[in-house]
């Protein structure tokens, strides 16, 4: 039942809405790719349990026959050593002679090693230090030092053995007496391990013949461990009244090397630990380490395969389990990368080289049974995935940081917005976002996954919307709270921070355009179209922001002007007051023009006329009675006021067409009533 909620668990995860199940079949296809994986690798490791049964059966029917075949060779000399007894009368002297003879001999031997050990210890201590100053080198020593050494560890397991029947405390002299022994035993093994652990750097360094020596040494005391695991075997079955006649059983206390077993071991350590080195030196970091990746691992194989192989005998299969080692190390590696949460950079970088390491296998011809399972489980995309999930992450994080920063500067208005080259205003995080979203552009590029580039490129588009969105609600709160707020509530400064933000937007758009057009020949036709939807709805939305500025900037001024231009068409109005309101749109539009963008300075422009325009027509619409021919009079006066200052904007030519509304008024208003309706028919004509 657990087992049946957590399927129905990880089925709910990934279809957590209706259009989740468009993802159905590719959902079904990685579930039957990772089906794929396991049972492969359930195939392979079922097959190498398989032949490492059958070849430890294989050995234990050689073994059981080898046993027997001495059980049955010692029953016979057991017979023929009784039969000959009863046939000499005086065997027993005899017998009694040859052991006391023995006994002397095997005596002085004993004296006289005892008395040459130390000497040789020391050579042969000077010898091992010598070799072991320098593992990677020629290590002339090698094979005398494993002789010597086997023949004083020899003498003492006879030594021992023998006194086995003494007194504790003669056991205990013996013991410190073969103490040195013992340590210089303990020395040498360690030497061997160091040897096997460099086995590549003595290839490498022209010394192979060490690593054969080593090879000979080990393949020696196998068959010596080997022996030595028969006797044992056979005191438990042989009677020991027979076996007691044979000195070989009774001194042999050999301990076992097995010295295949431990360069074998060795060899995948140092593997190991070449990985962990190499991830060292560079900090951990996962591009830098990949990057290196190329510069030896591919080199260190075909090392391996070309000049270690041949030094080692077939039945060690040490190619195999060189590239097996390797692959398991690397795999971990890059596990252990992932799990430390590398930045998006480095896991395209992993990704990148998994497909660089499957290539350069099969270059190499290695057989796939020896690469499994696969690199990250062969779930290498999910590193695209993790990557995906970070810079949308990270995204979110840094605009959000940055929004953060620009939002209260164009709050607080502490000091003036900055100013670019050009003299115009702007903001900075404008350059930092764009900044970023290139960044992570082309390192989605450089992936060659054009379904990663789409996704950054919709990510980039979901959070500039976003920033959208947080600026003209920003902005009109500020213009609301200016409008409509406390004079000691107004923080100074809006427009010029308005103007900012109008021109950070014209920027952003040139940059997303830049980009559409650079990515445009670099994508499949699967995604060109995506990708530019997405880059021009992320254009379009800064035109609107850019919009929205232009439009609080005419809201702005006509702000100003509120208290002159309700005057329009009352009686101060006769008087003449389109002077100071013109002066008023000049000082402004002076600013705006040294400070704002030029194309927006021409929406900026066309929106003040259609403002001026319609606040001047709808004030006349308001009128409720005027004065003939006082108002057309003024009318021509403000209208001749206007077109003055507009045309230091405009051309003249551009103008006449607003300014046509107002002179149609003009000419009905100053038409005599009987050929007024020619007058409107005309305006009429014009305007419908």
């Amino acid at each position: 039942m657990s087992v049946q909620l957590s399927a129905a668990q990880a089925v709910a995860e990934y279809f957590q809405s209706p259009d989740d199940l468009q993802k159905l079949s590719d959902f079904r296809q990685k579930l039957e790719k990772e089906k794929a994986s396991i049972d492969a690798k359930l195939k392979n490791g079922v097959k190498d349990q398989l032949d490492s049964v059958r070849d430890g059966v294989r050995q234990l029917f050689t073994t059981r026959t080898n046993l027997q075949s001495i059980k049955d060779e010692m029953i016979s000399l057991d017979k023929m050593g009784k039969d000959t007894s009863g046939q000499i009368k005086t065997f027993d002297q005899i017998a009694e002679v040859s052991k006391v003879h023995r006994n002397f001999a095997q005596t002085e031997e004993m004296v006289n090693n005892l008395l040459d050990m130390d000497e040789k210890i020391g050579n042969l201590e000077y010898m091992l230090d010598t070799d072991s100053q320098e593992p990677q080198g020629p290590n002339e020593h090698l094979l005398e030092l494993h002789y010597q050494i086997n023949q004083l560890e020899a003498f003492r397991n006879e030594v021992m053995h023998m006194a086995k029947t003494c007194s504790p405390e003669v056991r205990s002299t013996l013991q410190q007496y073969f103490a040195r022994l013992n340590r210089l035993i303990e020395s040498f093994d360690a030497y061997i391990g160091t040897l096997a652990k460099n086995i590549l750097p003595l290839v490498r360094g022209g010394h192979a013949s060490v690593v054969v020596k080593l090879i000979k040494i080990a393949e020696m005391e196998g068959r010596e461990d080997e022996k030595a695991t028969a006797i044992r075997l056979l005191k438990r079955t042989a009677k020991m009244d027979s076996a007691s006649k044979f000195r070989s059983l009774q001194a042999n206390a050999r301990i076992l090397k097995l010295y295949r077993q431990k360069i074998m071991q060795t060899i995948r350590e140092s593997i190991r630990e070449t990985f962990e080195l190499r991830l060292n030196d560079v900090g951990g970091d996962a591009i830098a380490f990949v990057e290196t990746l190329d510069e030896w691992i591919f080199d260190d194989l075909s090392w391996i395969e070309i000049y270690v192989a041949p030094c080692f005998p077939k039945d060690y299969d040490i190619y195999p389990m060189y590239i097996k080692t390797y692959h398991k190390e690397l795999d971990e590696t890059f596990k252990r990368i992932r799990d430390a949460l590398p930045t998006a950079a480095g896991l395209l970088a992993m990704h990148a080289w998994v497909k660089t390491y499957k290539k350069k296998m099969k270059e190499l011809e290695v057989p796939e049974e020896y690469l499994e399972p696969p690199l990250m489980g062969g779930k290498e995309q999910d590193l695209i995935d993790d990557y995906s999930r970070l810079i949308v992450q990270k995204l979110d994080e840094w605009t959000g940081n940055l929004m953060k920063t620009e939002l209260e500067d164009f709050s607080t208005r502490r000091g003036p917005p900055q100013m670019d080259a050009d003299g115009l205003y702007g903001m900075s995080g404008t350059v930092i976002l764009w900044k970023i979203i290139n960044e992570q552009v082309d390192a989605a590029t450089e992936s060659n996954q054009g379904a990663v580039l789409a996704r950054i490129v919709a990510e980039s588009n979901r959070v500039i919307k976003a920033t959208h969105i947080q600026w003209m609600t920003l902005i009109e709160a500020e213009l609301k709270k200016t409008t409509e707020g406390k004079p000691e509530d107004i923080v100074e400064g809006l427009s010029e921070f308005v103007v900012a933000v109008a021109n950070d937007q014209i920027r952003c758009a040139d940059f997303a355009e830049e980009l559409s057009v650079r990515l445009e020949p670099l994508v499949s036709t699967k995604y060109k179209a995506t990708i530019a939807e997405q880059l021009n709805e992320v254009i379009d939305g800064y035109l609107d922001v850019a919009k929205k500025c232009t439009q609080t900037l005419i809201e702005l001024m006509f702000h100003d002007l509120r208290v002159v231009l309700k005057q329009f068409f009352t009686p101060p109005w006769y008087d003449g007051i389109m002077a100071p309101i013109v002066e008023t749109l000049r000082d402004y539009m002076d600013d705006y023009r040294a400070t704002l963008n030029p194309s927006l300075l021409d929406l900026l422009i066309e929106d003040l006329l259609e403002k001026l325009m319609t606040t001047y027509l709808n004030a006349f619409a308001r009128a409720s009675k005027l004065r003939i021919p006082a108002a057309p009079d003024r009318m021509k006066d403000d209208v001749a006021e206007l077109f003055q200052f507009l045309s230091s904007l405009r051309p003249p030519e551009e103008l006449e067409a607003y300014f046509d509304v107002i002179e149609r008024v003009l000419e009905m208003l100053t038409s005599s009533r009987n050929l007024i309706f020619l007058s409107f028919f005309h305006f009429a004509q014009r305007r419908l």
